[in-house]
């Protein structure tokens, strides 16, 4: 699967990570808020992870994107500074103008302090191993592997990583950020993630200033109950 569609790899887990979300907004449609409050979201939430992070983990030889790294001071302090940097610029991009307008149920702005208590920490301990773990690694797999060098070239493996064009930088970013509720966020995070993709020339760092800008953006809204931002 890796020298005939290496493209396949990348794309799946992100592939079905959307559909997840796709297939959640039609139930939620359909349903009551409390059923979708209480059951829908949060088991919704629990089988996308767990869906991709085994099809990462059936897909993880054919990343060679991801082998032969070894960590350097210079570029893990850049990374964390990268991570804490976006956070910090994303909780201030909340603009009206800047975000995507809720559906009728306001189902972006999910508060689990609604579930049972018991259920309420298995559920933010998911979240937050979602959003800091998961989801960094499918993302930067699909954007700053694939995609950012699939727009250079179709043959995407035949263009090394950190390789720059104005194309590349400029549209991935953009399509990064039509991915995100706070869309302009977005696309701020996309250049600036890409800037350090740039500078590094490996994919980790990326998935770490990802991992580590999500871990703080949830622990800022676990302490501020700004759900908005999850």
């Amino acid at each position: 699967m890796n020298s005939k569609y290496p493209w396949l790899t990348r794309a799946l887990p992100f592939a079905v990570y959307m559909l997840f979300i796709v297939i959640q907004d039609l139930l939620n449609a359909v349903l009551s808020e409390h059923i979708s409050e209480l059951y829908l979201i949060p088991i919704f939430y629990t089988l996308k992870i767990t869906v991709v992070g085994v099809l990462l983990m059936i897909f993880w030889k054919t990343y060679d994107e991801l082998r032969q790294f070894r960590f350097k001071v210079e570029p893990v302090v850049l990374t964390v500074a990268v991570g804490a940097t976006v956070f910090i610029l994303w909780i201030q991009m909340d603009w009206d103008f800047a975000t995507m307008a809720l559906d009728s149920k306001g189902a972006d702005v999910y508060n689990p302090q609604k579930l049972p208590s018991s259920f309420y920490y298995l559920f933010i301990g998911v979240r937050l191993f979602g959003a800091a773990v998961v989801v960094p690694i499918f993302e930067e797999l699909f954007w700053r592997s694939l995609i950012i060098r699939y727009i250079i070239h179709p043959d995407f493996k035949s263009v090394r990583i950190g390789a720059f064009s104005w194309a590349s930088f400029l549209v991935s970013a953009a399509l990064f950020g039509a991915e995100h509720h706070f869309w302009l966020a977005g696309i701020m995070a996309g250049l600036i993630y890409n800037l350090l993709l740039y500078r590094t020339k490996h994919l980790y760092y990326c998935i770490i200033a990802h991992g580590i800008t999500n871990l703080i953006l949830g622990l800022y809204v676990i302490r501020t109950g700004n759900w908005i931002f999850w």
